[in-house]
C-alpha cells in the first residue's frame, strides 16, 4: 500500500508541472490563464498565435502523462504494482494537471495529459482514442468537442479491447473528470458560443 501512495505521490507532483503556463513564461507570453478561455492547455496558448509554445505546451502535458506511467511500469516488479495500480498512478499524473499544486490548483482540462497516460497504458488504446480526437476536430473544428468524444469513446475502447477491469475504472473515471471539466465548453457548444481551433478569443 505504502509503494502504491508513493507512486500516486509522485504521479501526482509530475502532473502538476504547467507546460502552459512555463512554456509561454519562457516565450514571452502572457500567462494562458489570463486571456481567452483562461485554461493552461495547448488550445489556450495557441489563441495567442504562438503555434510553436502550443506545440511544445502539447508535447510536455502528454509525455508527463507518458513518464509517470512508463516510471511505474519501470518499478513495477521491484513494488508489485498490479496493471490497475499503474493505470490509477497515471490518472493520478491526470489530476495533477487539473489541480496543479505548484500553480494555485489552477490547471488545464487534461486532454493532453490523458492522451499520454492512456498512449503508455497501452499504446493501441492510446492510438485509437487519439484518432477519435483527430477525425472529430478536423470534421467540427471544435477541441472540445472533440476531447468529449474522446473521452467517451477511451472507455468504450478499453472494455471493447482488453474487457473491463481495475484499469477500466481508473480511465472511466479520467473521462468523467475530463467531461467535468469541460461543461462550460459543453455550455458554449449548446448555445453556438465555443471557439474554434485557431480562432482567437478576446
Amino acid at each position: 500500500m505504502l509503494n502504491l501512495i508513493a507512486g500516486l505521490v509522485v504521479a501526482y507532483l509530475l502532473g502538476s508541472i504547467s507546460f502552459a503556463v512555463i512554456v509561454s513564461r519562457f516565450s514571452g507570453l502572457a500567462d494562458p490563464r489570463t486571456y481567452g478561455s483562461k485554461n493552461p492547455g495547448a488550445t489556450n496558448v495557441l489563441r495567442s498565435g504562438n503555434k510553436k509554445a502550443a506545440i511544445l505546451t502539447l508535447l510536455g502535458d502528454a509525455i508527463k502523462g507518458t513518464v509517470a506511467v512508463a516510471i511505474a511500469y519501470h518499478f513495477q516488479d521491484a513494488l508489485n504494482y498490479s496493471q490497475g495500480d499503474i493505470a490509477f498512478i497515471g490518472l493520478a499524473a491526470f489530476i495533477g494537471h487539473l489541480y496543479p499544486i505548484f500553480f494555485k490548483f489552477e490547471g488545464g482540462k487534461g486532454v493532453a495529459t490523458a492522451l499520454g497516460v492512456l498512449l503508455a497504458l497501452n499504446w493501441v488504446l492510446g492510438l485509437a482514442t487519439a484518432a477519435t480526437w483527430l477525425i472529430i476536430a478536423y470534421f467540427f473544428r471544435y477541441s472540445s468537442l472533440a476531447a468529449l468524444i474522446s473521452a467517451v469513446f477511451a472507455v468504450f475502447y478499453d472494455a471493447l479491447l482488453f474487457g473491463i477491469q481495475p484499469e477500466t475504472a481508473a480511465i472511466t473515471v479520467m473521462s468523467a473528470l475530463l467531461i467535468y471539466r469541460h461543461r462550460q465548453n459543453i455550455a458554449n457548444l449548446i448555445a453556438g458560443k465555443e471557439s474554434k481551433i485557431g480562432q482567437k478569443k478576446s
